[in-house]
């Protein structure tokens, strides 16, 4: 790899701004395509304005091997050849540069809106087909169940599915714009409640971050006790899947269990954090408030208590055959597929790729905290993303039992005001329960936040659902989407 092409950055890490290589955009192109395949994968790609009219497209790439981030930057004007041909990972990404900043990706396959920050939700055009045969189905944006809204439209012909186009937006935020001009008293609420089920892993990246922009050190308890938090997280929310995809095929007794079973979870985090979202715990240079080993042998008492419970209603569902005939051969993506389309995290996994953020990109090239096991072959399918959680489940709970037989003590991180450094560019990726989570910061001279990206695992994962859909029957739409379970305010930011 020349050297000069990309900057090296670990996890959890800055670097000057102007570290960052910035090539003329042929060879910012080209770079960024050679280098794209099963050990280096997209993370961000953003375009950072600048003063005199101009924008740096800026690249971050994983790279599994080398266990950090790729960084290259190109100053672009009106418009930039687009990669999205050569490379459908980038797709969301250039349909969000073109949404937010006008710049026009040329040659991009279709520019359709992504999250309407200037116009009406959900007006669009969508792919049609032909044929007296053909008829359309939408769905949403206003759901039956209580979920956030989204509009689905599905183009059948009988009771197969030949195409499905998602369209979001419907709760854009801008998310990013106000982190601008940061950090202030209403930054780590932002950044937490950016998708509220993953609020401890966005907690966690900005902590990075911020840690690594202010020079502020976290000793050993303080890193467990942030890792106890995000288990419980993965565990909970895992445990809500199972149960939802077990109602899906009306496999009651799971469905019960696990409704139940999630609830423990969830009081497990009140029990450490305060709350059951895990809310306003984790803080730079540590946790909020001092925890010590009476509190934790609690949570070890519950966990205990009812794992065992947990084992048995899954076990239970994972064993019945009209389950397994529903979940087996069902929404289907291929390891190739996922990885043309940049899908990662869980549903990656459940198709055979090989990632796992906890292993591939330590913090600060520290030994992985908590990575997961070697994990079989698994086809895609429902019934492997459903399986994924279980194996995920079984190493979240080895993880906790083995850090809860010796509890750390951890006193409260100091209050006081972080200063960060001026014209750094951070990075930090935190696997949370759905898959990776990445948040880039870039400071101005005052040390202020100047621009901000967060990239939700489901920003990478929404092609990959309507992909799974494709030759489906549209009964099995529910179990498909469920199995994926992404975020709508997650992507819509």
């Amino acid at each position: 790899m020349p050297e000069h092409s990309f900057l090296f950055l670990r996890n959890g890490s800055a670097a000057p701004w102007d570290s960052v290589p910035e090539l003329p955009f042929a060879q910012f192109r080209r770079e960024i395509l050679d280098r794209m395949n099963t050990a280096v994968r997209l993370e961000a790609f953003f375009a950072v304005p600048e003063t005199d009219g101009s924008f740096r497209l800026t690249a971050v790439l994983g790279d599994s091997e080398q266990h950090g981030f790729l960084l290259s930057k190109s100053r672009v004007r009106s418009r930039f050849e687009s990669l999205t041909a050569e490379h459908p990972a980038f797709n969301r990404f250039e349909r969000e540069i073109h949404e937010l900043h006008g710049l026009v990706p040329l040659g991009h396959p279709w520019l359709k809106p992504l999250r309407f920050p200037r116009g009406e939700p959900g007006v669009t055009d969508y792919f049609t087909m032909q044929g007296d045969p053909v008829h359309e189905v939408a769905v949403g944006p206003v759901h039956a169940g209580v979920i956030e809204p989204g509009h689905f439209r599905f183009e059948c012909m009988g009771e197969t599915v030949y195409s499905l186009e998602i369209s979001l937006g419907y709760q854009h935020r801008g998310v990013e714009k106000l982190l601008i001009g940061g950090p202030d008293a209403r930054t780590p609420h932002l950044i937490e409640t950016a998708a509220g089920d993953s609020s401890i892993a966005a907690a966690l990246n900005y902590a990075q971050i911020m840690e690594a922009l202010g020079n502020v050190k976290v000793d050993a308890p303080a890193r467990k006790l942030r890792q106890i938090a995000l288990e419980l997280e993965r565990c909970a929310n895992h445990i809500g899947d199972l149960g939802a995809l077990a109602g899906d095929v009306a496999f009651l007794p799971a469905a019960s269990f696990c409704g139940r079973i999630r609830g423990e979870y969830l009081n497990m985090t009140a029990e450490l954090c305060g709350n059951r979202f895990g809310r306003n715990f984790i803080a730079p240079g540590g946790v909020r408030q001092a925890v010590g080993r009476s509190r934790l042998n609690q949570i070890r008492s519950r966990l205990d208590r009812v794992s065992g419970e947990l084992w048995n209603a899954l076990d239970l569902m994972f064993d019945a055959p009209t389950v397994l005939d529903r979940f087996e051969n069902t929404g289907t993506v291929s390891a190739a597929a996922a990885g043309q389309l940049g899908m990662a995290g869980l549903a990656a996994r459940a198709s055979g790729l090989d990632m796992d953020a906890r292993r591939d990109f330590p913090v600060n090239g520290a030994d992985a905290v908590n990575a997961m096991g070697e994990k079989p072959y698994l086809a895609g399918d429902v019934l492997a993303r459903a399986r994924m959680r279980y194996l995920e489940l079984r190493d979240s709970h080895d993880f906790l039992f083995r850090t809860l037989a010796d509890p750390p003590e951890c006193p409260a991180a100091e209050r006081g005001k972080i200063r960060l450094m001026p014209e750094q560019i951070a990075l930090s990726v935190t696997e949370a329960w759905r898959g990776e989570n990445c948040l880039a910061v870039l400071t101005g001279p005052d040390g202020k936040i100047r621009a901000a990206k967060l990239v939700d695992v489901s920003f990478h994962n929404w092609e990959g659902l309507a992909l799974a859909l494709r030759d489906e029957q549209i009964s099995n739409f529910p179990i498909c989407n469920k199995s994926f379970n992404l975020s709508y305010c997650g992507h819509d930011l």
